[in-house]
């Protein structure tokens, strides 16, 4: 009798996959999106032209294949200048966090000050910091979706 080639593998049951949190997915989009700004602003440090894509698929026509391709996408930024003064915004849904009461924006003295202070505000994701904004400003959808109902068929007379 032979040894089977399967007896040789390490089984195990299949482990259960814990559900993400949506605060680590706000947490996840948010440090996603302050990357792009600081890619943003390294280009425009070192005098070049920043350009954000997404990936989507597409039919090739010659080929009648899909592939996957790279397509601009418009990044708008969250820091501007008024009266020599630069300011940055924390976005998060297109609509600035009110990181104190009546503030959303960071002064910051040049232009060159923005990467140190995006760095900041990355390390304050990361501890925790905004948890309560992210929470508070967009609420979290805990209604669980009701199970279809199904109509049973009627029987004929």
């Amino acid at each position: 009798m032979t040894k089977s080639l399967l007896s040789s593998l390490k089984l195990s049951a299949r482990p259960e996959k814990a559900p993400e949190s949506p605060l680590a997915k706000r947490r996840e989009r948010l440090l996603t999106q302050l990357d792009v700004q600081k890619d943003m602003i390294q280009a425009e440090l070192n005098g070049e032209r920043f350009t954000a894509f997404k990936e989507k698929w597409q039919v090739n026509p010659e080929t009648d294949k899909k592939e996957l391709i790279r397509t601009p996408k418009k990044v708008l930024p969250w820091f501007y200048k008024n009266n020599g003064q630069y300011y940055l915004e924390v976005r998060y849904g297109n609509k600035p966090l009110e990181i104190k009461k009546g503030k959303q924006a960071i002064e910051v003295d040049d232009f060159k000050s923005l990467m140190p202070i995006i760095e900041l505000v990355i390390k304050a994701v990361l501890a925790g910091e905004l948890d309560d904004l992210l929470l508070s400003h967009v609420p979290i959808n805990t209604k669980k979706k009701s199970p279809v109902k199904t109509v049973s068929p009627t029987p004929k007379a």
